[in-house]
């Protein structure tokens, strides 16, 4: 099942992504690390009513940001579609103990079902260059690779864009 989160819940979606990037890191992928992702972006992303969570064997297992909103760091890359009503995917996470069934396979059917039922012309995401699967994940999935950006804080390395059309 998936619903929307709840405040109560950002202490599990904590649980979960230190978890991820703890094994990230444990793979030599330098993507999350203690300043990212923070509590501060799930209470934000809830007050939006933009943070999906998961259920599975009535744990939270995963979460996921779907966004109309674009971040700054956004604005030089060059997208396939016009800025006019696109989705953006955040903190794609699923835990590691529920890794590997799928999951990030549901959560994405769900966000590319959930922005053509609101008319979306695409969705746009980032992953990081050092993220081999998570690049084969969304290039299978049809998104197409563009530009690079930083995100300082996290990595000295690039994230690379993605963008699938919807129409």
């Amino acid at each position: 099942m998936i619903r929307k989160a709840k405040p109560s819940e950002i202490h599990r979606l904590m649980e979960i992504t230190r978890a991820c990037a703890q094994k990230m890191i444990h793979e030599g992928i330098y993507q999350w690390n203690e300043t990212y992702p923070h509590p501060e972006a799930f209470i934000t992303d809830i007050e939006r009513e933009e943070l999906y969570v998961l259920i599975s064997e009535e744990v939270i297992a995963g979460c996921i940001v779907i966004s109309t909103f674009k971040d700054d760091v956004y604005e030089p890359v060059t997208w396939l579609s016009e800025d006019v009503n696109n989705y953006y995917i955040h903190r794609l996470a699923i835990h590691p103990d529920y890794q590997h069934r799928g999951m990030a396979k549901t959560l994405m059917d769900f966000a590319e079902s959930f922005a053509r039922k609101h008319n979306g012309d695409s969705i746009r995401l980032d992953t990081f260059s050092k993220n081999k699967r998570n690049q084969r994940f969304y290039e299978a999935r049809g998104y197409t690779r563009l530009e690079e950006i930083y995100f300082p804080k996290q990595s000295e390395f690039p994230f690379f864009c993605f963008e699938l059309l919807l129409k």
